[in-house]
């Protein structure tokens, strides 16, 4: 596996098919029977314009002008010296629409892009098993899994890709890179990394590979909660490492929210429970200045009263930023590290047809003292910075003083 981190494509606000999709299922029918009772030889399109604000949804100021893409198929089926193969060129039209909102957060994924989107949720996809994001706009590996054929083969931290199977990958997205190294169990892939000044190749035959989102220990009466995602299994997993922080007696708890690029928002929602009262607000979302969404504390904050230190860095964003934003603003936990990504918008996982997924940004998310995550990030209460030298030589000091401050 090497899943993408582009705070976003691969940080998702909510489950698919939540409420905002349905109340769009619920409308088409509605419209379905304006059209056969009222409006004979009506389009379609007009009734929904006309309908859609009644039930509050925003429809298109102008109407899509879908002659020039059917225009443009024609003329390419006349003209061009070759096969055209419609599913690509559909797909391609969607892409392109998309990309022409402007916003990074918006994005279409194919049928391909679609399933291992879905894969890498619940950490089961084939690969190396790492995990890239673009640092200085470059691609760069913000974790290695344990066990995993890229720590087998020596890939680090902070390594970054320049070629794969020989192939430049320079200013490619997080998950243009992932594409490329993604691929069937037992192949083989080509890598070509810098290390500082230093130029390596690397050969790593690919393996499927299981990610849980959680991991936790107990050490010196310390628990240590690792969240690499917000998943489906994140907030059951983190009320059992909390069960069992509780039954081991420890004296305090870290979490690790480092290179976690974010996830569901029910998932961080169930992670913050742990610490605070029922009731309390977790995050705001807003869109166009206005309250849309007040997500609050739910179930028993099991972890409440226990010191507790949250670990961030830049490529902490989304869900991670909302926990650790959270936390500090209820002063329920300290924070050690690096200020966060600063990515708080909000995407809505839409299901489109033929497996198709379009992930659209909403809204954007305030931490409880109505800071803005997208503008300010998450300032930690203590900075404490980690270099590339530190992670080649294995050291972590965030961990470290994370640990003084546990004691």
């Amino acid at each position: 596996m090497i899943m993408a981190n582009e705070q976003g494509v691969e940080n998702k606000g909510r489950k698919p098919q939540q409420r905002k999709v349905s109340q769009g299922v619920f409308l088409a029918s509605l419209v379905l029977a304006i059209i056969v009772s009222f409006a004979a030889g009506t389009r379609s399109e007009e009734i929904y314009q006309i309908a859609a604000p009644i039930f509050g949804i925003k429809v298109a100021k102008q109407p899509l002008d879908t002659e020039v893409m059917k225009e443009a198929y024609r003329q390419l089926a006349a003209n061009y010296d070759g096969d055209l193969d419609a599913n690509k060129l559909s797909d391609g039209a969607a892409r392109g629409m998309v990309k022409a909102v402007g916003d990074d957060y918006t994005t279409f994924l194919d049928k391909e892009e679609a399933a291992e989107f879905n894969k890498s949720l619940n950490g089961e996809v084939s690969g190396i098993g790492a995990e890239i994001g673009v640092r200085n706009l470059q691609p760069t590996v913000l974790r290695v899994l344990d066990d995993s054929p890229a720590k087998k083969a020596g890939l680090k931290t902070g390594d970054i890709f320049v070629a794969v199977n020989g192939t430049s990958v320079a200013g490619e997205t997080a998950s243009g890179v992932a594409d490329k190294v993604t691929g069937e169990a037992g192949t083989t892939v080509k890598l070509t990394m810098r290390r500082g000044s230093e130029s390596l190749n690397f050969s790593i035959t690919r393996a499927q590979i299981s990610d849980p989102s959680v991991r936790w220990s107990v050490s010196d009466d310390i628990g240590i909660l690792t969240i690499s995602r917000f998943d489906d299994n994140t907030g059951s997993l983190a009320r059992k490492a909390a069960k069992e922080f509780i039954d081991k007696g420890v004296k305090s708890v870290i979490v690790d929210l480092r290179n976690n690029g974010g996830g569901y928002l029910t998932a961080a929602q169930e992670v913050a429970s742990l610490w605070l009262d029922n009731g309390k607000t977790v995050v705001t979302e807003k869109s166009r200045g206005q309250v849309t969404e007040t997500v609050k504390a739910s179930g028993n904050p099991t972890l409440k009263g226990k010191k507790s230190i949250v670990l961030v860095n830049g490529s902490s964003a989304s869900a991670s930023e909302i926990v650790a934003g959270a936390l500090k603003d209820y002063q329920a936990a300290t924070l050690v590290g690096e200020k966060t990504f600063g990515k708080g918008t909000v995407q809505k996982v839409i299901n489109l047809s033929d497996d198709r997924i379009l992930k659209v940004t909403v809204a954007r998310w305030y931490t409880p003292q109505d800071r803005n995550i997208t503008k300010e990030g998450i300032q930690p209460n203590q900075t404490v910075k980690m270099s590339q030298d530190d992670n080649n030589a294995g050291r972590d000091p965030q961990m470290v003083r994370a640990k003084e401050l546990a004691s």
